[in-house]
């Protein structure tokens, strides 16, 4: 469960806690002890994710089914082995002229047959075609299976940061919301002891009361996030492992230049791998259709018998033999070779350009991530900056009111920048690790050590 970083307790005008923050602590206290001692963490979550997410189930059957292409193909290059048999019973009436009349007469007789034959491929171009692209559409069902792998890495990394930075903002208004109700407290007390003015306490209460209001919206988006990781791992999820601030060192991409990501990623990227593979079974496409115009040579080889064939063939048995060569030379189809192949041809050109428009995209992607990365590891540490400054503003602010140089909406006001600045910090944190993660997607790096080394970032 999310806690923060960084509490301090509020103190007010006669430098006391009240009994208020000591009841905060207690239960904050109890809540922890009763918190699970297990927490799901980011590995953990995508491996659910990996058995339970009905995306990547979907594209493992659609990878299945686009490899039995392969066999499929290959089965045209061998002997094709057919069995033929028949029986029948036949009744022939046969009717004629003479001299005396017509003559009529009827011969029942049962024939049948029976055909045995091996065709074995010799020279079939389109089979050959068929072979190659099968092999590309493999290659594209492959790169597929992992870029929709990558992408639940980046899903699920997503949904996991999302529900801790809504656990941070929630535990943020809440100790804010704390800290306006004790600073409301020291208002009316200092107005019943004629020292302060009604001014304090309706300030104090409005934040109290804004504070109650976004403490809602906050609660609720706690609720969606926590909802929207459940459907990605198939199970409720009581607690997330937290980012392990402590040990949180962000560092900028390595390599470090910005060229040698891109080239990697145009390399590596299995959706560019995909598209290549696409542009091949295009390319082979066009030598299927040209193969329509070429010859085609088989062995062919059998055996038949057939015992009273016709009428004039009854009661007699014939056996035959044979093997040979069949040679098919197409000459004329109407200008429909011709015309599958300026198909194609189009249908390639539009696969060459939709990787070309990817690879390009691409680039621009990893830059974003690029930089995301890089400028998020300078914003990080200006915000931690940032959040030391606030918290000495609180304190400053505080000890002030103390001595009556300051008002309360001096207090409050420190107490809210702080707030923006920790939930600044917390935001930055996550959209770092996110960057990181898509950064090696696009990059097509192995996903487990992605998804460990962003893991690496979180509590034990």
């Amino acid at each position: 469960m999310h806690r923060l970083q960084t509490m301090n307790s509020v103190v007010v005008a006669n430098g006391k806690s009240r009994p208020l923050v000591a009841r905060t602590c207690v239960a904050l206290a109890i809540g922890m002890l009763l918190a699970p001692a297990w927490a799901l963490d980011l590995r953990q979550a995508y491996e659910a994710a990996e058995r339970n997410d009905a995306s990547i189930r979907a594209s493992r059957a659609a990878a299945d089914s686009a490899r039995e292409k392969l066999p499929q193909a290959k089965s045209q290059r061998l002997p094709n082995v057919s069995f033929n048999a028949g029986a029948n019973r036949n009744n022939l009436r046969t009717s004629t002229d003479s001299i005396y009349g017509p003559v009529s007469y009827t011969t029942n007789y049962n024939s049948n047959n029976q055909v045995l034959q091996l065709r074995q491929p010799i020279y079939r171009p389109y089979v050959s075609a068929l072979v190659s692209q099968a092999e590309a559409q493999v290659e594209d069902a492959n790169a597929s299976l992992e870029r929709d792998e990558q992408s639940l890495v980046v899903r699920v990394s997503e949904a996991y940061f999302d529900a801790l930075l809504a656990r941070a903002q929630l535990d943020l208004i809440a100790a804010q919301k704390a800290a306006y109700a004790v600073q409301l407290a020291a208002a009316e007390k200092g107005f019943k002891a004629g020292t302060g003015v009604r001014t304090d306490i309706d300030e104090a209460q409005a934040r109290v009361d804004m504070s109650r209001a976004q403490e809602l919206e906050a609660a609720q988006n706690v609720e969606f996030t926590r909802r929207r990781m459940e459907v990605l791992v198939g199970k409720p999820v009581d607690a997330l492992a937290d980012l392990n601030v402590q040990g949180f060192k962000p560092a900028p991409p390595a390599p470090a230049n910005l060229e040698d990501w891109i080239a990697r990623a145009e390399e590596t990227s299995p959706q560019l791998r995909a598209l290549r593979a696409q542009f091949d079974a295009a390319k082979m496409e066009i030598e299927k259709a040209k193969a329509g115009h070429k010859p085609t040579l088989d062995a062919v080889a059998g055996w038949s018998r057939s015992d009273s064939d016709t009428v004039t063939s009854v009661n007699n048995v014939y056996n035959q033999k044979f093997i040979g060569v069949q040679l098919t030379v197409p000459l004329y189809a109407g200008g429909y070779v011709n015309s599958t192949v300026r198909q194609a041809v189009a249908d390639s050109e539009r696969a060459r350009e939709a990787m070309e428009a990817t690879r390009l995209d691409l680039g621009t992607k990893v830059h974003e991530q690029y930089r995301a990365m890089t400028e998020g590891v300078l914003r990080i540490a200006a915000l931690e900056q940032a959040v030391r400054s606030a918290q000495q503003a609180v304190e400053s602010s505080r000890k002030s009111f103390q001595a009556g140089a300051r008002t309360t909406v001096d207090v409050l006001n420190a107490e809210q920048q702080r707030t923006t600045a920790l939930r600044d910090l917390a935001q930055a944190r996550y959209a770092y690790l996110l960057a990181r993660i898509r950064l090696q997607s696009l990059a097509g790096q192995d996903r487990w050590a992605s998804v460990d080394q962003a893991n690496a970032s979180l509590s034990k």
